[in-house]
């Protein structure tokens, strides 16, 4: 094993990895957003409505993220839609994100206690806010170890935008084993990154827990 290479490649690998942090990170808060709106939209929209974010629900869920990136950034020109490559992955982690995020909210919302939603409306509070001072709060704390799980899933989804030639980590990493045939050096260099990126959401997401809960501990 050559560490030399390291030294070497370390500048354009160090670059890859920040590439990757910034469209995990975007992609991320995007998709938590949309997921967010999905959940709200079905649980309070019209039954028209609900069928159609079901349907897509399903069919995203359905079918890998390779596929839906491939359509999105080759098929895209098809009907009008032309974006670069950076900007299509993000788009595409966005709308693969998003129905694992709305079915999340979806089962946190379910997990507020009736008792306290219809306590809170036989005193006169408006739905908006029930949504946002009783629902909102109680969802979120429920549903936080499984939001920090698949951002955690979203960190490795991320090496398939080097497909469509984003410059994150394993696009850097192949440029690597390209070059020089050190496969063994380039494939653990991708290990390590992605193993550190992890262990630094999960602690945060770990920490986090403990915050919420204990806000809402003393809350009570």
């Amino acid at each position: 094993m050559d560490l030399s290479l390291f030294a070497q490649y370390g500048p354009l690998l160090l670059k890859g990895f920040g590439v990757t942090i910034f469209c995990w990170l975007v992609g991320t808060i995007c998709a938590m957003a949309l997921g967010l709106a999905i959940a709200l939209a079905e649980r309070y929209g019209p039954r028209p409505l609900r069928w159609l974010i079901r349907a897509y629900i399903e069919i995203i869920r359905g079918t890998p993220f390779l596929v839906q990136l491939f359509l999105l950034y080759y098929g895209g020109p098809l009907v009008g839609l032309r974006l670069d490559a950076l900007p299509a992955g993000l788009l595409g982690l966005t709308i693969y994100g998003s129905p694992y995020f709305a079915e999340i909210f979806r089962s946190g919302f379910n997990a507020v206690p009736v008792g306290q939603i219809e306590a809170a409306r036989a005193i006169g509070m408006a739905e908006p806010t029930i949504l946002a001072r009783i629902m909102l709060p109680v969802a979120l704390v429920s549903a936080l170890p499984a939001l920090v799980n698949f951002a955690i899933i979203l960190t490795k989804e991320t090496v398939i935008l080097s497909i469509i030639t984003v410059p994150e980590i394993m696009y850097q990493v192949n440029r690597m084993g390209a070059e020089t045939f050190a496969f063994v050096e380039a494939t653990l260099a991708l290990a390590l990154f992605y193993w550190a990126l992890v262990e630094v959401i999960s602690r945060l997401g770990r920490r986090l827990e403990r915050r919420v809960t204990r806000f809402m501990i003393e809350r009570v």
